[in-house]
């Protein structure tokens, strides 16, 4: 475990001082209009390495012993990893939308164990509920696939 945090905790600390310093070239300074546009990702960056460096030094005290996923963990781990890998490679092809009904459908019957009705009311549902809500209420355009191209849009 111990090796885990401090991995987690160096690229996030890394990720933090490159926010910091493009932060920094925006402008981090009070103008007349406010904060400058990088003044909030600026402190975010410094509080983020604090608590990096929290992190570090917490890890470096602790003995190493247990292992970061024991063994009887992976399988659920991978339950939730399946579904969205395939739901961000499935997008490419079909859509955000189709591949969201996907996503729900076999997450709902693989995980939930919910009954086959359920499942194609409360994804298709989703699906098309959100299609609804970005394309036409907010006018977010978002990954389509043929089916949006089938139905004109």
């Amino acid at each position: 475990m111990r090796k885990a945090d401090l991995v987690t905790a160096i690229v996030l600390l890394i990720l933090a001082a490159v926010v910091v310093w493009d932060s920094y070239e925006l402008g981090i300074g009070w103008g007349p209009g406010g904060p400058g546009s990088g003044f909030f990702p600026f402190w975010m960056g410094l509080i983020m390495i604090g608590c990096c460096l929290g992190i570090i030094g917490q890890a470096r005290r602790r003995p190493d012993g247990k292992p970061f996923i024991p063994r009887k963990g992976i399988a659920p781990v991978l339950k939730v990893l399946v579904p969205a890998v395939g739901f961000v490679v499935l997008m490419q092809f079909v859509g955000l939308y189709v591949s969201a009904a996907v996503y729900l459908a076999v997450y709902m019957r693989w995980i939930g164990r919910h009954s086959w009705s359920t499942v194609a009311g409360v994804a298709l549902g989703f699906a098309v509920i959100a299609f609804f809500v970005f394309e036409t209420w907010f006018l977010v355009p978002m990954p389509k696939g043929p089916v949006e191209s089938w139905l004109g849009y």
